[in-house]
């Protein structure tokens, strides 16, 4: 029986995982950067111009996003430390998306990097 860690390591077989020096470069020519964390995580803070799809949630996102449907686009995925973002581009890879790249480490060793986060602030009820 696979644990996850076993499926995970799989996918990082079969998809093209980025590092943090190639992350930069491969999110400004990206078309979409996806975030596959969840809500939650998400709104903590972000990699600037994410768009939030959690991991549970993208097939059928993107099956039902007209913008999101063209095969060719260029997609960079990450997640907190890079295994559900392994797991999303095998499962888009397995829907024809043909350029696919997930970020080593994910979200964690992007923030350790000092990289630049986008938090949001909430509103001030008084």
């Amino acid at each position: 029986m696979k644990s996850a860690h076993d499926l995970v390591a799989e996918a990082k077989a079969r998809i093209h995982e980025i590092d943090l020096d190639a992350a930069d470069a491969a999110i400004r020519a990206a078309d979409v950067l996806l975030d596959v964390r969840e809500a939650d995580e998400f709104h903590a803070g972000h990699i600037p111009g994410a768009v939030n799809i959690p991991r549970g949630l993208l097939e059928f996102k993107l099956s039902n996003t007209p913008e999101l449907s063209a095969r060719d686009l260029k997609i960079v995925l990450y997640c907190k430390t890079s295994g559900r973002a392994a797991l999303a581009a095998c499962a888009l890879q397995e829907m024809g998306y043909l350029q696919v790249q997930s970020i080593a480490g994910g979200f964690d060793a992007w923030q350790a990097a000092g990289k630049m986060v986008f938090t949001p602030s909430l509103p001030v009820f008084e």
